[in-house]
Formats: structure tokens, sequence, C-alpha cells
């Protein structure tokens, strides 16, 4: 398996049999908003940050002209993989508007490409909505119903909203960390036997945006 298809393939590796009770791919996630000038909302544009351990994982064989670093360029091929693979999982966004869960809301991201920073992987997209619209009430939920990936919001200001109309709002609504602690993370000696279909929803990231 080629790294191009890191993404893909451990998603993939869930439907095989039942997946252990907790993550194994961790990404740090910072999100923007758009609006068009007539006030819709017309996307949102994604950077996530993998984990150092996933990072290395993915980069392993890859070609480079300087070594431990990787231009935009060397990466472009595995930026396209991911963008093509998050597809068949819904890109792990989930919107409703006026309250309503809005199916198919999104269609192919736009603006991809990959950066490697401090030994970790960053995917930069954006994700546009099938149909741009006003909405008085729009809620984001981010998650992996699986939690084989698991998503959290990076540190000091991880939401911005671009371009939205005046009195427009936000809120960041984030999982209980007490739920599932960071010393759990990756610990390969928890083998609890427990499918994690469903599971991920109780740790979903919100961004709820009330406009006038």
């Amino acid at each position: 398996m080629t790294p191009l298809k890191f993404i893909l393939a451990v998603l993939l590796s869930i439907a095989a049999g039942p997946a252990l009770a907790h993550p194994h791919v961790w990404v740090t996630m910072r999100a923007e908003l758009i609006y068009a000038s007539d006030g819709s909302v017309t996307g949102i544009r994604h950077a996530w940050t993998f984990d150092d351990v996933f990072s290395t994982y993915a980069i392993q064989g890859m070609p480079q002209k300087v070594k431990g670093q990787f231009t935009r360029e060397e990466l472009a091929p595995l930026a396209k993989e991911n963008v093509e693979s998050l597809k068949e999982y819904n890109f792990f966004n989930y919107a409703r508007v006026e309250g309503a869960r809005k199916k198919d809301a999104f269609t192919d991201p736009v603006d991809y490409w990959l950066d490697f920073k401090d030994d970790q992987l960053t995917l930069n997209f954006t994700l546009p909505f099938k149909t741009p619209m006003k909405a008085k009430d729009l809620l984001i939920d981010i998650y992996d119903p699986e939690f084989f990936v698991a998503f959290e919001f990076g540190e000091g200001e991880p939401v911005k909203l671009a371009g939205a109309p005046a009195g427009c709002k936000f809120e960041v609504m984030k999982p209980d960390d007490n739920k599932f602690p960071a010393s759990q993370r990756l610990d390969k000696n928890l083998r609890e036997s427990v499918e994690n279909q469903g599971m991920g929803q109780l740790y979903a990231n919100k961004i709820a945006v009330k406009c006038p």
C-alpha cells in the first residue's frame, strides 16, 4: 500500500471487522465559514493537522529533494488522494439548516494542498456547499461516525466567519474531554472488542452560527 492511499486505507479497514473502541488517527482542525456578498454561506475552509505518528506513516517512501522537507508540489499527489477518498465519508462534515439535517450538503473540495511542518501534515481544503444559502440557524457537526478518526479544534480561535452579515454570531462546541482522556490516545493496550459504529457522534465538534 503506497502512502498516497493513507486516508482511504485506514478508513476502509474499518469495514473489515469490529474496530477497537478508540481512535487511531488524530486531527487538530481550524475552520473558516465563507460568506458571499449577498449574505449566503458558500462553504467551509478547513485546515486539518494530522498527528505526528500518522504523518510519519503517510510520508514513508515519498520522494523529496531535501531530506526532512516536502514542498507543496511534492505533496500534491497525496493531497489529491486525500480529498478524493474523503468524499465517500461525506468529508466528515454534517450540516443542519434551520434545525433540519441537510443531506449531501457539500460538493467536492477545491483549493486543496498539503503542508509539512514540525513533522506533521496539514491538509488545507475548501468544502463548498452544493447550494449557497442564507441561513439564520446553521449547525456544522464534524466527526467520524466510526470514531476511527478523532477530531478536535485547535487552541486560540479555531473558527472564524469570513464576510458574514453584520449581527451573525457563532459558538464553538467541543466534546467533553473527560469522555476520552488524552492519556488513552493511540494506546495499543486498549483491546476492547467493541464496534465503533455510530460512536463518533458522541465526540462531535460543532460550529453553531446564528444570523439575524
